[in-house]
């Protein structure tokens, strides 16, 4: 459950327009990054949107990736996290966004980091959930 999930924005893309316009340049992609960064896929779901852009998600053995294109905004949002349950596997989510943004080219980028599963021992937990 303890991992890193990034959240983020790319603005601005001048990278290749297939990848925003045709999802399945935007699944190729997606695939070859996460391979590359030694991330695990193990199913896909991508989709087309007539006259706009492409979503699509692949799911990890480490957790997931989804992401979302806008090609009238030359702009993405995506959402890349991984657990490390058997390993650390920060390293291996910062080469998958660095790839995708190298692939996308965004001009500006809005990125939020949320560690994920860090347990405050002290705390109690929420009525229901005890």
């Amino acid at each position: 459950m303890q991992g890193l999930h990034i959240l983020a924005e790319f603005h601005a893309c001048a990278g290749e327009r297939r990848c925003l316009e045709q999802a399945d340049e935007l699944a190729g992609l997606c695939r070859r990054v996460c391979r590359e960064a030694g991330l695990v896929p193990v199913a896909e779901a991508f989709h087309q949107f007539a006259g706009a852009g492409a979503t699509g998600a692949v799911v990890l053995a480490e957790s997931h990736l989804a992401i979302h294109t806008w090609p009238e905004l030359s702009s993405v949002t995506l959402d890349l996290y991984v657990c490390n349950f058997s390993q650390d596997n920060r390293a291996t989510a910062e080469a998958a966004f660095r790839a995708l943004q190298q692939a996308f080219q965004p001009q500006h980028v809005v990125r939020r980091d949320i560690q994920r599963g860090e347990v405050d021992l002290h705390q109690p937990a929420p009525a229901g959930m005890r």
